[in-house]
């Protein structure tokens, strides 16, 4: 969430930077809440002084032997008065915080207005066969949605294997710069949704289970960011990345008709996803790094590509720059979103209370970003619609063969 204290400061600045993704209200209202709850905390310390005067006049009313029953009115009355008022500023507080809750992150100064293409890499001019021709029964849709329902599916044979070899390689690339590898739960509580932002912008994405009171994540960044929920991190602690393997499920609300073909856009998948908390200054350095890396991925996987940075109006809640790489699929002839990398700044960390604290200073908030590594069914569809051959079988890539990939595939049938 935003700072309170940047709100009060610079609220012309704050307007300014949300307007350009299309809130010109939310700061106004704010304000006039804060307001309304500063005047009720003030006056109810009035009030509560004025209480004790009274409750210090009635003592001494009656140690002396007077008459108390005017300083007993006058105290009751300040009592009913510090009563509603205490309620009245809880109610205010209440709303204050939730509307505080609901302002997304401040974009960068230099985040676009409108999609911008920062590069373009490889050969982006092959077409061919889509990767459920490739794959035949490797990508069984027809069953997978026998048992679950639609945009679900068996993954089978050597595609398995490709997937794991996938998900290997990418965890020990990023092994080897740095990154801490993990497993995280995938069932969570409702404050680590809200504590990435998760909530309440994209609830209707997001499978709950009423039972439990829990929800299964759409990505390992939930779980990632929470990892150090709570905590005062050392200086010297900082940078801290994690690499998150996990299945990954999204309701995909909305979607209907869109992508319904294949495992482009499905209910349930894995993903490799690197997730980064830095100081506050090395944030936009560390945003270019993860972008890198995952150019580094595409490019060694044979994967043609392009950046885009993403317009303010489609950031999510929490981010406050992103860049997309979308991957040249030859079956529909065009690029397709494959992986993303966001600079959330201090805005999870904030709602998750992780701090860091330089030697001799104060606790300061820290700054938190994420990267997809690797998003596994996509990729499988890129490196298959890429490494087709006229023949019908596809080469795959060498530096996924140590890791138990096959060197090409041969579709089951």
């Amino acid at each position: 969430m935003l700072d309170p204290k940047l709100i009060r400061r610079d609220p012309d600045g704050v307007r300014a930077a949300l307007a350009r993704r299309g809130d010109t209200e939310t700061v106004d209202r704010w304000l006039e809440l804060d307001g309304r709850w500063r005047d009720a905390v003030a006056r109810f310390e009035e009030l509560r002084a004025e209480q004790n005067a009274a409750s210090q006049e009635i003592g001494r009313a009656k140690k002396s032997g007077e008459d108390a029953t005017e300083a007993i009115a006058r105290m009751q009355d300040v009592a009913a008065q510090v009563k509603a008022l205490g309620s009245e500023r809880e109610e205010v507080e209440r709303e204050r915080d939730g509307l505080l809750y609901a302002i997304p992150n401040l974009p960068e100064p230099d985040a676009p207005l409108e999609d911008t293409v920062v590069r373009e890499v490889g050969d982006a001019t092959k077409t061919g066969k889509d990767h459920l021709e490739l794959a035949g029964e490797g990508i069984d849709m027809e069953r997978g949605a026998r048992l679950s329902g639609s945009r679900f599916a068996y993954l089978r044979g050597e595609l398995v294997f490709l997937e794991l070899a996938l998900v290997r390689w990418a965890l020990e690339k990023l092994r080897g710069k740095g990154f801490e590898a993990v497993i995280p739960p995938v069932l969570v509580r409702e404050d680590a949704l809200y504590g990435t932002g998760m909530l309440p912008d994209t609830e209707q994405q997001i499978y709950h289970v009423p039972s439990d009171d829990l929800y299964l994540v759409g990505t390992s960044e939930v779980a990632l960011a929470s990892l150090h929920a709570d905590e005062i991190l050392e200086g010297d602690q900082l940078p801290r990345r994690y690499a998150g393997f996990s299945p990954c499920f999204r309701r995909e609300a909305g979607a209907a008709g869109r992508d319904t073909r294949g495992i482009f856009r499905v209910h349930q998948f894995d993903k490799v996803e690197m997730f980064a908390f830095v100081p506050a200054e090395e944030s936009p350095d560390e945003h270019q790094r993860l972008l890198a890396i995952e150019e580094e991925i595409l490019s060694e996987l044979g994967i043609p590509y392009r950046v885009v940075d993403i317009a303010v109006g489609d950031l999510g809640a929490s981010a406050a720059r992103k860049f997309d790489l979308e991957a040249w699929l030859p079956g529909q002839e065009r690029y397709r979103e494959l992986t993303s990398c966001s600079n959330t700044t201090d805005f999870q960390a904030r709602r998750l209370k992780i701090r860091s604290r330089r030697e001799g200073g104060r606790p300061e908030d820290v700054h938190t970003l994420n990267g997809t590594a690797v998003a596994v069914g996509r990729t499988i569809i890129a490196l298959l619609e890429n490494g087709q051959r006229d023949d019908g079988s596809v080469a795959l890539p060498e530096a996924l063969v140590p890791y138990g990939a096959p060197s090409e595939l041969t579709p089951l049938r």
